[in-house]
């Protein structure tokens, strides 16, 4: 785990599940047949050092006769399953009215299916685990619930051309994605452009920018890099961004000509 809150969480589900099973009288191998995991997951998750599935708490709880005490634990088990830069860009991503992204060398993460997010971090070096991918792929994964909620915030994406072009993950992994585009450019509250590599005006050279205006009329950045991850909230550097973002808005093809331009790439990648 990579923060003590996550982990504080997990040690004291990991006590909890420990408590129950020994008041019944089972060992971890007995548990673990029980509910259908090995005894070395039921270990692990004891000792706080693996997040449990809903399904394992659940079949747990019917086992032990925890009457829902086990599955109760599972909303704060799925907060801890993200990691902690995730659920703090989530918690600000739900407290916005307005959401603008630039995504330069990837779709962003709002827009991702869940195939071309596993891709991504399938290949990230050092490697992942496939437990760690699927965690991560997850938390990503849980944030789109920023599109169902009412009232609707405003979100633009503006995607740099090239984005839409590179097969990750292969071209059937693509192909969705550039279908997903699709569907969401039909939500009212979304609006997708496309920043052409023909353009010789681009103000987002720096790299991509997440710009959010919060409900109390405050505005914050977000920037991702290499090895970090930083929230801009100095009023002076989120406006520079703001404006920033703004202009590559001019710059990249509209909307519509966006919409139409997904399409003609997936044209051809069929």
């Amino acid at each position: 785990m990579e923060d003590e809150e996550a982990e504080a969480v997990l040690r004291a589900v990991g006590r909890q599940i420990k408590a129950w099973r020994e008041a019944v009288g089972m060992t971890q191998v007995e548990l673990g047949s029980a509910i259908g995991y090995g005894e070395e997951m039921v270990s692990s998750v004891e000792r706080g050092r693996r997040v449990p599935k809903p399904d394992f708490l659940d079949r747990t709880d019917e086992v032990v006769g925890a009457g829902g005490k086990v599955s109760a634990m599972k909303a704060d088990v799925e907060r801890a399953r993200y990691p902690k830069k995730v659920r703090d860009l989530a918690n600000l991503e739900r407290d916005t009215t307005e959401l603008g992204a630039y995504a330069a060398l990837h779709v962003h993460g709002l827009l991702q299916t869940s195939e071309y997010a596993h891709a991504l971090y399938a290949m990230r070096r050092p490697s992942y685990t496939e437990e760690e991918i699927e965690r991560l792929v997850a938390a990503r994964m849980a944030r789109k619930s920023l599109f169902d909620r009412v009232p609707f915030t405003q979100i633009t994406f503006v995607q740099e051309e090239a984005t839409l072009l590179r097969p990750i993950g292969g071209k059937l992994v693509l192909r969705k994605q550039l279908e997903h585009l699709v569907e969401m450019s039909k939500l009212r509250h979304v609006e997708i452009q496309v920043m052409p590599t023909a353009s010789e005006e681009h103000a987002g050279m720096m790299g991509s920018i997440q710009v959010l205006k919060l409900r109390d009329g405050k505005t914050l950045a977000h920037t991702e890099g290499q090895l970090y991850s930083r929230v801009i909230s100095d009023p002076r550097e989120a406006q520079v961004m703001e404006m920033r973002y703004g202009m590559i808005r001019t710059q990249a093809l509209t909307p519509p000509a966006s919409l139409a331009f997904i399409k003609e790439v997936l044209k051809c990648e069929t």
